[in-house]
């Protein structure tokens, strides 16, 4: 039941401003009768917010947004509402001197109106939601205590921090490989790629491609990464057709050598830019080995070694490199170790990208005639094992039963051979072991 507001005492005559006493009816000086008092005019008061009266950290929280906007009940987004984060920064959407100030903590109401209504505490989950925190800075793994720039240095001692691609070991059934960036670069940029499928008639196969990105050329890093996961995934589309693993290999080079091509392909503003670079490049390897057949493919200096489990049969390297060294030799007019030793001798002839002189992938096959590893590898492996024989010191005996372990042993010999360069190594079984085979 509702009830009528109590008259306070007037101590004043509302008429002519004489004082008045308690309970008198009518102003003894102009007769102004006291029991008529006029309404006090409307305000339009300040609105609290409902919950606690202020946050304890200091923040101002925005209102909840208002009912029928399509925003589930209870969830906010930072999008959507004006306030501020903690640093009193305003949020997307929110206008500074707009008429509702989110950093108040109140709000100064007009009269009445469609869609408006007090504030509400605010939703805890509004806080998480109302600025990402900033990711923290990364740490140098050197001095421990400078800051990580953008590209990857410290800006107190200028040590390059590890990347994704420094150290990299897969295993694939019956075939690994290890990827370590070497003591010396400051990227990794070589690549590689494994696999293990059937052939038609269910027999296994497995295949391996290693990269190595010419240092000298433009983005090699993208080069070398680009045409190992290309050549690979041509390789285990082809080799189930029933294409035969020498055709496949062939066709898994060309098809790296345009995706590397590719890579060139920029808008000419790029080239405005920077009107000298040149294009990506890079060299590949790769071996496909099959129950009885050893394919190998290459462009450049990259190699493939066979070394038979049983150390009294010969080993043997299965490339040829396109280097200036190899036609120096091949021409009669050095010695292989005078060839090496040449300043020169690791300049390359073939390469993958787009301006490469012509693209001539060179293939070959073989039929062992007992079990071995097949080991394919950047030079910077072979440069501290380059011959078949050096090679074939170094492969563990059990290559054949454990190739991820082989791997590893294979890089360990580089890096403890001083690690100049970036070191890629694939192990291949053959005969190529039944599907589910791998390292122990």
């Amino acid at each position: 039941m509702s009830q009528m507001p109590q008259q306070a005492a007037l101590p004043k005559c509302p008429s002519c401003a004489e004082p008045v006493e308690s309970g008198d009816l009518f102003c003894g000086a102009c007769g102004q009768d006291l029991s008529v008092v006029p309404a006090p005019p409307q305000d339009h008061p300040t609105l609290a917010m409902t919950g606690p009266a202020a946050p304890e950290d200091g923040v101002d929280w925005p209102a909840p947004e208002p009912a029928g906007s399509g925003t589930p009940e209870g969830v906010h987004l930072p999008t959507d509402l004006p306030g501020t984060d903690s640093g009193d920064t305003p949020l997307p959407g929110h206008r500074p001197g707009s008429e509702q100030s989110a950093g108040s903590g109140v709000r100064f109401d007009r009269a009445p109106e469609p869609d408006e209504y007090p504030l509400q505490a605010p939703d805890p989950r509004l806080a998480a939601g109302a600025a990402a925190p900033a990711e923290p800075a990364q740490v140098c793994v050197a001095c421990r205590a400078g800051r990580v720039d953008k590209d990857g240095y410290c800006e107190n001692c200028g040590h390059a921090q590890p990347r994704e691609r420094d150290h990299v070991e897969r295993e694939a059934g019956p075939v690994a490989a290890v990827s370590d960036r070497g003591l010396r670069h400051h990227r990794n940029e070589d690549a590689f790629a494994v696999g293990h499928i059937a052939l038609p008639d269910g027999s296994p196969v497995a295949m391996a491609i290693v990269c190595d990105g010419v240092s000298s050329a433009t983005r090699p890093d993208d080069a070398s990464l680009a045409a190992s996961r290309v050549a690979g995934d041509t390789l285990l589309a082809a080799l189930p057709r029933g294409t035969h693993p020498q055709q496949a290999m062939h066709e898994a080079i060309v098809a790296a050598a345009q995706a590397v091509n590719a890579l060139a392909e920029e808008p000419a503003t790029a080239r405005e830019h920077a009107p000298h670079q040149n294009a990506p490049a890079c060299t590949i390897v790769g071996a496909v080995v099959t129950s009885g057949l050893l394919v190998v493919g290459w462009v450049g200096d990259s190699r493939a070694y066979w070394v038979p489990t049983d150390r009294g049969a010969p080993s043997a390297r299965l490339t040829e490199d396109d280097s200036w060294a190899a036609q120096m030799v091949a021409a009669g007019l050095m010695s292989e170790a005078e060839a090496y030793a040449d300043e020169r001798a690791h300049a390359i002839t073939g390469w993958l990208g787009a301006d490469a002189y012509e693209l001539e992938p060179h293939t070959a096959s073989f039929k062992p005639d007992r079990p071995g590893a097949v080991v394919v590898c950047t030079d910077g492996l072979w440069n501290y094992a380059e011959t078949a024989e050096e090679m074939s010191e170094i492969v563990p005996p059990d290559a054949v039963a454990r190739p991820l372990h082989s791997a590893r042993v294979l890089v360990g010999h580089a890096l403890d051979g001083g690690g100049h360069d970036n070191v890629t190594v694939a192990v291949l079984p053959f005969p190529a072991p039944s599907q589910g085979a791998g390292s122990a």
